[in-house]
């Protein structure tokens, strides 16, 4: 008689950080809502039409007839020697001085959150973020097993004092910031808000990640220099920037800023992550910048943008109800809105999406007690005329 076959053991289990971090609710309402009929005000999408889609084939087409044996060859972990030369040349030039040696390429910003999460964190070690905080840092810091706290603040961003009693007393890593232009608010942190989380990060031992994806949109305005530029945070602060939101975010290109230490940490990170960021787009950036003038194409796209933050706020009165309250933000892609208390829009958000528009509800971006009555809007993707329709389709899900 032949054997019965024996019953297969079970698999092992997934590690638990998977489980307990879970995916993004953006990315979950931007797979239901992908209909071509609804007006999604929920992404952080640029707009397409306005990629420089031939300056960037042109500097595609010269590295892959010109340097085909180096695009397409293997690199350097740190980055292509003239890309990182470019990107120093415009640091420095915004106020930060930068040598080449200073930058590590990243495979987009977001890699550079998760290389200084691997170099920094360990299980059980304690971050602290702005309240509300980007999503996908949270994702991040979940990932690495941290301890996630919000920093408690106010329109402006972290307060500095409530930020000191936190590092003092849970003796924390980091602190993460997106101080302009902050996704999901919208807000720019002042000039003296950063000069004072500079000093407590000085007389209390701290690292600040400081992200900026979207400090070149400005549309009103002067320009607030970067917390790493000020002298208490040099040796302890790491800028992070990008080219998603001013060139094209399916080049993958971001960069990180740090003290030679922690950037030595991040490059052997990387090395265990992806070796390298793909070298074609990297010499691809490198030419663009060389041959196009990307402040002149910023330029162009902020005065778009401008035009489109514009339409939704002149729409937002007669969308949201009676009693609601927005900010004005003076670039970047998005808007926070809060309507009266007793609304859900987590619940509500159902109801408008079968009005064929949607929004990111404010919930999923606090780490404390959410306010459910929150929403972010981003602006950029659709044109004036879209978002006018977007607006009225969103005040009849309301009910305004």
């Amino acid at each position: 008689m032949t054997a019965a076959p024996a019953a297969a053991a079970s698999v092992p289990p997934l590690a638990a950080r998977t489980s307990a971090t879970g995916g993004s609710p953006v990315r979950d309402i931007l797979a239901v809502t992908a209909r071509p009929e609804v007006i999604n005000f929920a992404g952080g999408l640029p707009a397409p039409e306005l990629f420089d889609r031939e300056g960037v084939a042109a500097a595609f087409r010269h590295v892959l007839e010109e340097t085909p044996g180096r695009a397409l060859q293997y690199a350097t972990t740190e980055g292509e020697p003239a890309l990182r030369e470019r990107l120093a040349a415009r640091t420095s030039a915004r106020g930060l001085p930068t040598d080449a040696d200073d930058l590590l390429v990243t495979t987009g910003s977001q890699q550079a959150l998760s290389l200084l999460a691997t170099a920094l964190l360990d299980p059980g070690d304690t971050v602290l973020v702005e309240e509300p905080c980007y999503l996908a840092a949270l994702q991040v810091f979940g990932l690495a097993g941290a301890r996630i706290l919000a920093v408690p603040g106010d329109a402006d961003g972290p307060d500095p004092d409530a930020l000191a009693e936190l590092v003092v007393r849970e003796r924390p890593k980091l602190l993460y910031t997106v101080p302009t232009f902050q996704n999901p608010t919208g807000r720019t942190m002042p000039a003296e808000r950063r000069a004072a989380l500079a000093r407590v990060a000085a007389r209390h031992g701290l690292w600040i990640v400081e992200d900026d994806p979207y400090g070149e949109l400005r549309y009103d305005g002067e320009r607030v220099p970067w917390i790493a530029a000020h002298p208490e945070a040099r040796d302890r602060t790491v800028l992070l920037g990008s080219f998603s939101k001013v060139m094209a975010p399916g080049l993958r290109l971001g960069w990180l800023r740090a003290p030679a230490g922690l950037r030595r940490a991040c490059v052997v990170a990387k090395q265990a992550a992806d070796l390298h960021t793909p070298t074609v787009n990297q010499l691809a950036a490198a030419r663009y910048l060389a041959v196009s003038d990307l402040d002149a194409h910023v330029t162009r796209i902020a005065a778009v943008y401008r035009e489109r933050r514009d339409a939704m706020l002149a729409g937002l009165p007669g969308a949201l109800p009676e009693g609601s309250s927005w900010n004005r933000p003076e670039g970047g892609m998005f808007l926070w809105a809060r309507l009266p208390d007793g609304h859900d829009t987590t619940a509500l958000l159902r109801t408008v999406v079968g009005h064929d528009v949607a929004y990111v509800p404010g919930a999923p971006f606090h780490v404390g007690e959410p306010d459910p009555s929150t929403l972010r809007l981003c602006f950029v993707t659709q044109t004036p005329q879209e978002i006018g329709e977007g607006l009225r389709r969103l005040g009849r899900g309301l009910g305004a």
